[in-house]
């Protein structure tokens, strides 16, 4: 089975494809996703793949979402978002913390943290965001930010706002993104509870940060706070 899964991705191999992906997601030397290959395939062949491959065996999964190519390892991550959803079960969340090294780009962090590890954790103890959030890799404390996400659609801002608090200090552009673009998304649902924490904060946040959680904020507003 998951030799045929990756001979239909083959097939829809492109090379200039690739070569413009590997552009948009940083995979040169020095950058943060230095050495990512990419053969060419686009999200939406990937999604339909993998609803058609969605029954693989775990240890087949186990070596897609291991493998150094980035259209294998996105793949996996929608089976096995596919796979949580069906059962909710806590194996499939243990497989994902299991393999986070292997979620080493944005797009698979941010299509995998809110509805794995966030949705699980709507119901169960946080404390392994506060142990991502403290993380040398980028991408375990951006999967510590996203997870809030779930949360923050149900009206739960509170780790949010304390994990945006720990990160005020990242010194990585993509958390800043990150951090911002949930404020955003508090924001959002409540502009009174953001405003609160951009009082207190906004000093301290890079201008990247502040840029993306005030993005919905009217042009006076975002005058105020970036003229600050």
């Amino acid at each position: 089975m998951l030799s045929d899964l990756k001979n239909d991705l083959g097939e829809l191999a492109n090379t200039e494809k690739a070569k413009v992906l590997s552009g948009f997601f940083k995979t040169g030397k020095g950058q943060y996703a230095e050495g990512d290959k990419f053969i060419g395939v686009m999200v939406p062949f990937q999604r339909r793949i993998a609803k058609k491959y969605m029954d693989l065996p775990m240890f087949d999964l186990q070596e897609l979402i291991s493998s150094d190519i980035h259209e294998h390892r996105l793949t996996a991550v929608f089976i096995l978002i596919a796979k949580y959803e069906k059962t909710c079960d806590r194996s499939f969340v243990d497989f994902y913390l299991k393999n986070l090294k292997y979620i080493n780009n944005w797009d698979l962090v941010d299509l995998s943290a809110p509805k794995i590890l966030g949705h699980y954790l709507l119901e169960d103890k946080r404390d392994i965001l506060y142990r991502l959030v403290k993380s040398k890799s980028l991408w375990e404390r951006r999967v510590a930010v996203l997870s809030t996400f779930a949360f923050i659609k149900k009206g739960d801002f509170g780790d949010a706002l304390n994990i945006s608090e720990l990160l005020l200090k990242d010194r990585h552009d993509l958390i800043h993104k990150a951090v911002g673009w949930m404020l955003r998304e508090v924001g959002k649902r409540n502009q009174e509870v953001e405003e609160q924490f951009l009082n207190k904060y906004y000093k301290r946040m890079s201008r990247t940060m502040l840029r993306y959680s005030i993005e919905r904020f009217s042009s006076e507003k975002k005058q105020f706070y970036m003229k600050k």
